[in-house]
């Protein structure tokens, strides 16, 4: 199914009523088990558009015994409160970045190696293969339940008010605003630039008030901030991949029938997959609409920021981090990195 940003939009208002009160089910009776399903990204990201498709198709083929309740936009608290509730049991389902989800489970950040990923198809080879089975395997020794398709958050692009980056020269000294998460601080280390932690809501301020003149992430990201109001050039670097696993509280997911957990994981799994091309779609267009907005857009090659983190001892600091055999799954799936 092809999504505009107006279908986006439009279609998001179901949600929000969806996401405010239970609905009403078309099947004469309560549901016999209702979940909330938290996220942290607004109504008219691809994310909320699928899983509210995927909610409906899960209550009509269950005929209304499961009902999943959409809570978008950080409704139920702080990413790190969010995961707190789906461990406890408050919340039954999450999906959270890889990269954050490693202040619990480590290996869940292999995905976001720096420059790790050349393309989009190296990405789904090795998060629908081995690495996205390893990172399952260590996630559920959280007592969390991954769901096979991880969703795409995007690659994460550079922003600047100065100028733009061709070269790993061109980061030298750079302050650029960074989350609050050592393989980002680490990685622009190594670039010889100058990471500051700054959380995501004091991001623009932050950019405006020159405390920092750049900053890394989706497109979707940068136009959901605005950014393009504070910077001016935007490098597609590529540099990082983040994706959104789709967790379950173990307790609640194992609670349910096995005939309810297949349909829920059916739709879930093919909401992902379908999600992944509504990225791409909006990602082609978004770059267009930033452009009309004063933006200026440049490509630069990788290779040569790819061999300014391996001699700068990067990909050999994070391979003892997560160790030998995380590593060697990463690197069958992306080639030899350090």
């Amino acid at each position: 199914m092809h999504i505009t940003r107006r279908k986006m939009i439009q279609g998001t208002a179901v949600a929000a009523a969806a996401s405010v009160a239970p609905m009403k089910l078309a099947f004469g009776q309560s549901a016999e088990f209702t979940y909330k399903f938290a996220n942290n990204v607004p109504l008219t990201h691809p994310l909320n558009v699928r899983a509210k498709a995927a909610a409906d198709a899960i209550r009509n083929e269950t005929s209304g015994r499961l009902d999943i309740q959409i809570f978008p936009s950080s409704q139920l608290g702080s990413d790190t409160d969010t995961l707190s509730q789906v461990r406890a049991g408050g919340v039954e389902f999450f999906t959270l970045s890889g990269l954050i989800l490693s202040t619990l489970v480590p290996g869940a950040a292999l995905s976001g190696v720096g420059f790790a990923f050349p393309d989009y198809a190296a990405v789904w080879k090795a998060m629908d293969g081995d690495l996205g089975t390893y990172v399952r395997s260590q996630i559920a020794k959280a007592n969390l339940v991954a769901m096979d398709k991880i969703w795409d958050n995007g690659f994460r692009q550079t922003t600047t008010s100065i100028k733009p980056i061709n070269s790993p020269d061109d980061l030298r000294g750079l302050k650029i605003r960074v989350p609050v998460s050592p393989m980002w601080t680490s990685m622009f280390k190594a670039f010889d630039s100058a990471p500051a932690s700054i959380n995501a809501s004091e991001m623009y301020t932050a950019l405006q008030t020159k405390v920092v003149d750049a900053q890394e992430n989706p497109l979707s990201v940068v136009s959901i901030f605005k950014l393009h109001e504070v910077q001016k050039y935007c490098s597609l670097t590529n540099h990082m991949w983040d994706g959104f696993w789709f967790l379950a509280n173990r307790r609640a997911w194992e609670r349910l029938p096995a005939q309810l957990r297949e349909v829920a994981a059916k739709h879930l799994n093919a909401a992902a997959v379908a999600q992944r091309a509504d990225m791409a779609t909006l990602n082609s267009t978004l770059q267009q609409e930033l452009t009309g907005k004063g933006m200026a857009f440049n490509t630069p090659a990788t290779s040569a920021f790819r061999d300014k983190l391996r001699n700068a001892g990067y990909y050999t600091e994070w391979k003892t981090k997560f160790g030998e055999e995380a590593w060697a799954i990463l690197e069958r799936s992306v080639g030899k990195l350090g």
